[in-house]
């Protein structure tokens, strides 16, 4: 399953790059998110309930960020096992600025895997734009 999106900060570059690996600044923009840790360099554990649609309890997953060309992008490698089913997949972070503000393009394809397989897009889609969607939202507001 393929998903993309953008979002623009009214923001400097190097500052939204700075608050999107930032650990706590993450933590408490990913909705849901209770725990997030780092396990090594741009390695993270994380925690996250989740209650959209039938996509509902606790995750447990791993986050590695790669491929690091600061400020302008990195690759994300993700895995994640819930009561619905397992997820993995890869996503790039692109950020531009233009006359002071950032543009942030994010894409990536996820594995699916049990009962989240089975959901299919129509609700999946939809719901990862959401989670998407709250955390940019957070960020903005600190940046």
């Amino acid at each position: 399953m393929e998903l993309s999106g953008d979002h623009s900060f009214n923001a400097p570059r190097d500052r939204v790059w700075g608050f999107m690996l930032d650990p706590e600044t993450l933590r408490q923009c990913l909705p849901g998110c209770e725990k997030l840790q780092e396990i090594g360099p741009d390695e993270y554990e994380a925690t996250m309930k989740i209650g959209i649609g039938a996509i509902r309890g606790t995750y447990q997953g791993r986050v590695k960020i790669s491929e690091k060309v600061e400020p302008t992008s990195y690759t994300m490698l993700v895995e994640g096992k819930g009561p619905a089913g397992n997820v993995s997949g890869e996503g790039s972070i692109v950020l531009t600025e233009v006359d002071g503000r950032t543009l942030v393009n994010w894409s990536g394809i996820a594995n699916v895997r049990g009962t989240l397989a089975r959901i299919g897009g129509r609700v999946i889609q939809p719901a990862a734009k959401t989670i998407v969607g709250q955390f940019f939202n957070c960020l903005e507001s600190k940046a």
